[in-house]
């Protein structure tokens, strides 16, 4: 066993430890959840329910609603606003590689015991306990393991959730973090009763019209930039309002922009509607790993992986290209 096998060890046995010692927990994950984050948000609120602890789930009111592809998750008991208890409560932070991408303030209290669980590489270890397993595909692949170590039964609805975090993490186990630990835990989740057909159809059948028409809006105005290396699209909020679709349709459209022969990076730039923090959401994606493009995210407070990453920013689209090919250079050294 290695020295970061056995320090990783003894996080997940430190954390077990903190969760079965705790009564009352908040449970919470970043803004513009994707998959990952949501599944493993419902997880373990319902591993901490097995357990008998008072646990609640906390996503801002601008979260929702949800992209469409997240909808059948049963997250309606959700709170917007924190409980009366809050200062009672341990906060556990999922799938969060920076504490500021949940701009909450009363997350920030002094005295606050944060436990963050998470698997970006980025991570900046702001809990006062931190399980960060950068080898895990997903945050949930985490879960899974203490699950087991906790002695909680999966339940369908627990295999569920963890399920949709990881085929929505790993690309459909197409992306490079999938590997033999990742198919183990599908087989584990498959036999704890997911019905594997039934949770594709929601997660990527269930599409309604304007999100085609949205898809094929920006389809049509990609742009191959700098001999090629930037495949780029611009949503903007003429681009809803002609398609009849909201800001929650976008996911899903730069995996047709990562395909393209020769390109380094994607990027979907697309207004926010919904009065965020920034303008603008800029999700990137490198398609071979020359690029970082968490490195980029993070220039401009967002954050990520190596190959999926993204920020938020009030630049209008011309200067988003302009920066992102700077920095697509810096990389390069060219």
């Amino acid at each position: 066993m290695t020295e970061a096998t056995e320090l990783l060890t003894s996080d997940i046995d430190l954390v077990a430890e903190e969760i079965r010692a705790g009564d009352k927990f908040l449970l919470t994950t970043h803004e513009n959840p994707d998959g990952d984050a949501l599944g493993s948000l419902l997880a373990t609120q319902r591993i901490l329910e097995a357990l008998g602890k008072d646990s609640v789930m906390f996503l801002a009111a601008k979260e929702f609603p949800l992209p469409v592809e997240y909808r059948f998750l049963p997250l309606e008991e959700v709170f917007h606003e924190p409980p009366a208890d809050i200062n009672d409560r341990v906060v556990i932070f999922l799938d969060c590689g920076n504490i500021d991408r949940m701009p909450v303030d009363f997350l920030r209290t002094d005295g606050t015991k944060v436990i963050n669980i998470d698997h970006h590489h980025d991570n900046t270890r702001f809990g006062t306990v931190n399980l960060v397993d950068v080898d895990a595909s997903c945050t949930a692949e985490i879960l899974y393991d203490l699950a087991g170590l906790l002695g909680v039964e999966l339940t369908a609805e627990i295999a569920n959730a963890l399920y949709v975090a990881l085929v929505t993490d790993t690309g459909k186990f197409m992306y490079e973090n999938t590997d033999a630990r990742s198919h183990r835990m599908a087989a584990g989740l498959i036999e704890a009763g997911v019905e594997v057909n039934d949770v594709y159809r929601r997660l990527y059948e269930h599409a309604p019209i304007e999100k085609l028409k949205l898809l094929a809006q920006a389809l049509d105005k990609i742009e191959l930039l700098d001999d090629g290396r930037l495949a780029i699209t611009y949503i903007s909020t003429d681009d809803y309002a002609a398609t009849g679709a909201s800001e929650a349709l976008t996911e899903g459209v730069i995996d047709h922009q990562r395909t393209i022969d020769g390109t380094l990076a994607a990027a979907v730039v697309r207004d926010q509607a919904d009065g965020g923090r920034a303008a603008r959401k800029v999700s990137m994606r490198s398609t071979d790993g020359s690029i970082d493009v968490s490195a980029i995210a993070r220039v401009n407070g967002g954050g990520g992986h190596l190959r999926a990453a993204g920020f938020g920013t009030d630049l209008p689209y011309e200067e988003v290209v302009e920066f992102l090919i700077a920095e697509i250079h810096s990389q390069l050294e060219i």
